[in-house]
């Protein structure tokens, strides 16, 4: 997708250590990682309720979802 071998990547993170500092690179690691994480719980969350929905409507007329009887 970027195309970004080894030799991008340390220059990157030399630019980044030059800006941010060593005590602030470790803090903006742990959010990237959360939101990263956030993202992923999201994305999942989001491809089962459409896998749900694709199921019911798949499924034939005379049957009901076991929810909708409650």
């Amino acid at each position: 997708m970027f195309n970004v071998g080894p030799w991008e990547l340390i220059l990157i993170l030399i630019i980044a250590l030059v800006i941010f500092g060593p005590g602030k690179l470790p803090e903006l690691g742990r959010a990237l990682g959360r939101g990263l994480n956030e993202f992923k719980k999201a994305s999942s969350a989001l491809t089962s309720e459409i896998n749900e929905a694709f199921k019911e409507e798949e499924k034939p007329a005379g049957q009901k979802n076991e929810k909708s009887r409650e």
